[in-house]
């Protein structure tokens, strides 16, 4: 009896436009930001990505990317003839599609991830999608990408790329977007590109 009572109601509560949508449970309270002074820090300790360029260089640049985004692709062409003064550190993120987690973990984890990233933004700017991945990705890489991913936020990233490096005074720099080589190479801090 009491469900003949309670579909009328409900349906009234819609009309009004009361129910209006869905949620979930609240999440945790986000992850304090990272003060910019820290941010080479913190991404050193609590980021995972791969290293390419020189192991001993003085500058040592992290990028935040999406495996699907294409400005990524171009960043990472970029970065390519400033690997010899550099050494660049790539921490996949998932923001832009469900491809973005498996093609990330496929990178991180292949036995060579500066190769399988040249052959996934070759791919991928050639409009072929990048790299295929398996769905099924183990616990371990997912919680790396997701806390990438967190890593970001707590930056102030909204975008990708998002780049860290070093700043004159000693704290760090920002930028997101992709750059050609002289731009980033000015912006890294080298003298030429």
């Amino acid at each position: 009896m009491k469900r003949r009572h309670v579909l009328p109601a409900m349906a009234a509560l819609a009309a009004m436009g009361v129910l209006t949508a869905c949620s979930r449970e609240p999440e945790a309270p986000p992850a304090p930001p990272i003060d910019r002074s820290q941010a080479l820090q913190v991404l050193a300790a609590e980021g995972k990505g791969f290293a390419v360029g020189a192991l001993m260089a003085a500058n040592t640049v992290y990028v935040l990317f999406d495996p699907q985004c294409p400005h990524c692709a171009h960043l990472w062409e970029a970065s390519q003839p400033l690997l010899k003064q550099a050494r660049f550190v790539w921490l996949p993120v998932s923001i832009l599609n469900a491809k973005s987690l498996p093609q990330g973990a496929a990178i991180l984890g292949a036995s060579d991830p500066a190769a399988a990233m040249a052959a996934h933004e070759t791919s991928l700017l050639a409009g072929q999608g990048g790299t295929s991945a398996s769905a099924s990705v183990p616990a371990e890489v997912k919680a790396a990408i997701e806390n990438n991913t967190r890593l970001l936020t707590r930056l102030g990233g909204e975008a990708v790329p998002f780049i860290v490096a070093r700043d004159p005074q000693g704290g760090a720099r920002t930028a997101g977007g992709a750059m050609a080589t002289p731009q980033l190479a000015s912006f890294i801090g080298l003298s030429g590109g």
